[in-house]
C-alpha cells in the first residue's frame, strides 16, 4: 500500500477536519443534517486513519535509509500513530453516541466528542505538517513512489539544478560547474541539461567560447518554442560576452524569425544600438 499512501493520507485529512467541523457544529443545535454528518464523516475518518498508517509504515523503509531523514521519518510516523488513535478513539464516541441517541446522554457523548475531535484535529495537522517536512524537505518519497526509474532521474537533475543555484549564489562557481557537468554527461541526450551545461561554462567557467562551441551542437527539438529561443539566448550571451555582437543579433534574430517575441526583439534593437526605436 506504499504507493497509495499520499492519496490514503489526504483523504484521511479532509474526513477527520470536516467531520470534527461538523461535530461542533452540531453542538449548536441549529443545524439538523451536522450531527448525522459528523458521525458519518468522523467513523470513515477512523478507518480511513488505520489505512494511513498502514501505508505510511509499507513506505517508510526506503525513505529512513536516506541519510540525515529518518528523525523526521520517526517524528511524521509518531504524529500519524497518535492522530490514528485519536480517530480510532473519536469513532467509538461516534459509535456510542448512535448507539443512545434516543436518549438524553446522546448530548454528553456528542460535547464529549467535540472535545476530543479538537485534539484529534490538532494530531491530524501535526501529521499531516511533519509529512510535509518530509516530502518538500527531506524529499521523502520523491522519485521513488512510483517504482519507475525515470522518477530517480528527475529527482537527480532537480536536486542537482537546486543545489548548482545555491552553489551559484553562494559564490561556489566552481562546485555549481563540477554538479552541472557531471550530470549532462551522464544524460548526453537531455536538450535542456546540454543547455544548462553550456550556461555554466558561460556563467560559472567563465568560457563564453567554450559556450559557443557547446551550443552549437544542440539541436532542441522542431517546434519547441521556449527551447529554441532559450538556446538562442543563451547563444546571445555567449557571443555577447565574447565580444562578437553581430552572431548575437543573428542568433536572436533567427529566434524571432521563427517566434516573434517581443523581448527578444527588444534586445536586438539594444544590440543595434536603436533602442527599440
Amino acid at each position: 500500500m506504499a504507493e497509495l499512501h499520499p492519496q490514503i493520507v489526504h483523504v484521511t485529512i479532509i474526513l477527520a477536519l470536516v467531520g470534527v467541523l461538523f461535530r461542533l457544529v452540531s453542538l449548536t443545535g441549529r443545524v439538523a443534517f451536522a450531527g448525522p454528518a459528523a458521525s458519518t464523516l468522523l467513523i470513515a475518518a477512523a478507518l480511513s486513519a488505520i489505512l494511513s498508517v498502514r501505508s505510511g509504515t509499507d513506505a517508510h523503509g526506503p525513505v529512513e535509509r536516506v541519510p540525515g531523514s529518518r528523525p523526521a521519518v520517526v517524528e511524521h510516523e509518531e504524529w500519524g500513530e497518535r492522530a490514528r488513535n485519536m480517530l480510532l478513539a473519536l469513532g467509538a464516541l461516534e459509535l456510542l453516541g448512535l448507539a443512545v441517541r434516543r436518549s438524553p446522554k446522546v448530548r454528553v457523548v456528542n460535547a464529549a466528542a467535540g472535545a476530543v475531535g479538537l485534539v484529534a484535529a490538532f494530531a491530524v495537522y501535526q501529521a499531516g505538517a511533519h509529512g510535509g517536512e518530509l516530502v518538500y524537505s527531506y524529499a521523502g518519497g520523491v522519485g521513488i513512489r512510483s517504482g519507475d526509474p525515470k522518477d530517480v532521474e528527475r529527482l537527480l537533475v532537480a536536486g542537482v539544478y537546486h543545489q548548482s543555484q545555491a552553489d551559484r549564489k553562494a559564490g561556489r562557481a566552481e562546485d555549481a560547474a563540477n554538479l552541472i557537468t557531471l550530470t549532462a554527461r551522464r544524460f548526453p541526450a537531455d536538450v535542456e541539461l546540454q543547455m544548462l551545461a553550456a550556461e555554466s561554462l558561460l556563467l560559472d567557467q567563465k568560457n563564453a567560447q567554450a559556450a559557443i562551441d557547446a551550443l552549437a551542437v544542440i539541436i532542441p527539438p522542431e517546434g519547441t518554442r521556449i527551447l529554441i529561443t532559450r538556446k538562442a539566448t543563451l547563444q546571445a550571451d555567449a557571443y555577447e560576452a565574447a565580444g562578437q555582437k553581430d552572431q548575437a543579433i543573428a542568433a536572436l534574430e533567427a529566434a524571432v524569425a521563427a517566434f516573434p517575441n517581443p523581448r527578444l526583439q527588444q534586445r536586438i534593437d539594444a544590440l543595434k544600438g536603436t533602442g527599440g526605436k
